[in-house]
């Protein structure tokens, strides 16, 4: 069926941005006096020292002048997701996005210059009072000073910036655009020509020989550039150790961590939790099999559904409900802020022609959080619209409490509140399905999210620690090196599923890896997400849950999540999560029977 245009579509189920600008006149006044406001930041440049008082001004100016440019860029944005074949949405993203270029270059000497004033003088500025609503920006921007060079050295540092992402560039370039995958067969024994976007759907096939090829033929051909692709690997690996080393850290991995505050200790208690749940893993695989019919599982059976999709069939109207229901341990404050996004047009339900595919949740400061959606009435749907709501909830807390300053929540944080309530949404099923397939079917879905976003992204946490602590230690990386470190993990983490030969070059295939020590985000995240929900479950007390939601970017991620009863650094948090998965692969085996 063809899609419709935008303009063909109900507005009812359509988000409203007039709640940011009343039309694009209105938006072209906001984005004319941003412009024109652009001198007066460049202004303090040289001043900041002067006094707190003026300090304080300076950044008064920064951050409204910021929440004035941030509001010009959600709305045109929001206006292109939603039809992205709109001229004016187009043009309206492209001035912005240039905007912002220009408004980042006024005010890039804000942090060296902060951070040349002598540490004793900027803490006499702080406990004046006058910078309380900048106290964790600015503590945020001094302890990075050890590890920041001086002016000259910092230039040549950012100078290296466009050599040192060449890297990741370069690897998109060969395996977007370069790179050819193989033709391999569909279920009817067609030829179909293998591409990075169908590859999902061929590994989840139910035919065996189907998957099989998929996976030979997608990581054989990886192997075919693995010379290469170690080449930039390697660079990016080296870089981040020169990085570190230059700014005096302990290793890459003590460097990446410092960004949020966090000890390394995170980072290992993470992986030492998911080794000790290592036997669950292969509780799960051996149900796999069992569940598949197969004598036998290997990796490329992990993708396929063990349980057959139901019918579930979920309209839109009876989501919202859903979600609803499921998120009532909330609290009332909870429920009436669900009322205002269905109610208010927060949400962007269904695809158009042109609509960006996806989802995602923006929050707007003053304003408030936008959803979009492609919403197909599937129980997957339901899941996402509580997914996003989770996002939008977190935006509208933390808008209503924190100041703009501190309202910007960090990726540490950032799918706690989307996880939870999905597992809520989980758990409330649960409670009410009486179908068996239909409960078999919500148990896989859970476990699948505990298999991808926990064991995997672990898996690749280590890989990415054990490839720089190599480098570190004067080992070299090559193709032999990086794949045996990467089949031993794969032989550690699935122990009792066939590894076929070709899948220890899969490592050549996660371009995440190029944004090094960001995957067990995932991973800590889903695992604090299962354990709130849990709690809050338990105990019926939101409270702390909901005073984390309103914490926004006041305090380090860690921090923050301590208010929600998580402690990262002990690996039984995370081992109580694990517990959970384990206990719901004995509710599926059992229901299987």
């Amino acid at each position: 069926m063809e899609l419709k245009l935008r303009k063909d579509m109900n507005p009812e189920f359509q988000w409203d941005v007039s709640h940011i600008f009343a039309d694009a006149n209105a938006w072209e006044a906001a984005f004319d006096e941003v412009a024109k406001n652009l001198p007066s930041l460049e202004a303090f440049a040289g001043t900041l020292s002067t006094s707190a008082e003026h300090l304080k001004t300076a950044l008064d100016t920064l951050f409204t002048e910021e929440l004035k440019l941030e509001l010009v860029y959600i709305y045109a944005m929001l206006n292109k997701a939603a039809d992205g074949g709109d001229s004016e949405a187009q043009t309206m993203t492209a001035k912005a996005s240039s905007l912002y270029a220009k408004f980042s270059s006024a005010v890039s000497y804000f942090t060296p210059e902060i951070l040349a004033m002598d540490e004793n003088k900027l803490n006499e500025f702080v406990q004046t009072g006058l910078l309380d609503e900048y106290g964790h920006y600015l503590d945020d921007l001094n302890r990075g000073r050890k590890h920041t060079l001086d002016a000259e050295r910092e230039k040549m540092l950012a100078m290296l910036t466009d050599t040192t992402s060449s890297f990741s560039n370069a690897y998109d370039a060969l395996t977007d655009v370069d790179m050819v995958l193989p033709k391999v067969h569909d279920e009817n024994g067609n030829e179909q020509q293998l591409t990075s976007g169908n590859f999902s759907v061929f590994r989840e096939s139910p035919v065996r020989s189907v998957r099989e090829e998929a996976f030979n033929g997608m990581f054989g051909h990886y192997q075919k550039f693995i010379n290469t692709i170690t080449e930039m690997y390697s660079g990016s690996v080296k870089n981040d150790c020169f990085l570190s080393s230059v700014r005096g850290y302990e290793s890459a991995a003590h460097a990446a961590m410092f960004e949020d505050n966090a000890p390394l200790s995170v980072y290992t208690s993470l992986i030492d939790a998911v080794h000790s749940y290592l036997p669950s893993m292969k509780k799960y695989l051996n149900l796999r099999a069992k569940t598949m019919k197969l004598d036998s599982i290997d990796l490329f059976d992990l993708y396929t559904p063990m349980v057959a999709e139901v019918d579930y069939p979920m309209p839109y109207e009876n989501a919202k409900e859903l979600v609803k229901k499921a998120l009532l341990p909330l609290g009332e404050e909870y429920q009436k802020l669900l009322d205002k996004a269905y109610s208010e047009k927060w949400i962007d339900v269904y695809e158009n022609k042109g609509k960006q595919s996806g989802a995602f949740s923006c929050g707007v400061y003053g304003v408030h959080p936008y959803i979009k959606l492609n919403y197909t009435d599937t129980l997957d749907d339901a899941f996402t619209l509580a997914h996003e709501l989770g996002h939008a909830m977190h935006s509208y807390f933390s808008n209503d409490k924190q100041t703009y300053a501190n309202s910007g929540y960090r990726i540490m944080v950032a799918e706690v509140a989307s996880t939870c309530n999905e597992v809520l949404l989980t758990k409330y099923l649960l409670s009410v399905e009486k179908d068996p397939m239909r409960r078999a079917y919500i148990l896989n879905h859970f476990l699948e999210g505990f298999r991808t976003t926990v064991f995997r992204q672990t898996l690749f946490a280590e890989f990415e620690l054990k490839s720089h602590q190599m480098y570190e230690e004067g080992k070299p990386l090559t193709p032999d090196s990086l794949s045996k470190t990467y089949e031993d993990l794969l032989k550690l983490y699935y122990d009792g599923a066939g590894i076929p030969e070709v899948m220890k070059y899969e490592w050549s295939f996660i371009p995440h890896f190029y944004r090094a020590f960001y995957v067990y985000k995932y991973a800590t995240g889903f695992s604090s997400a299962v354990a709130i929900a849990n709690n809050i479950l338990e105990t019926g007390d939101a409270s702390n849950y909901l005073e984390f939601l309103s914490l926004g970017g006041s305090d380090y991620p860690v921090e923050e999540l301590r208010v929600a009863g998580i402690n990262l650094d002990d690996p039984e948090t995370v081992k109580s999560a694990l517990k959970v998965f384990d206990e719901t692969i004995d509710e599926l085996e059992e229901l299987l029977k």
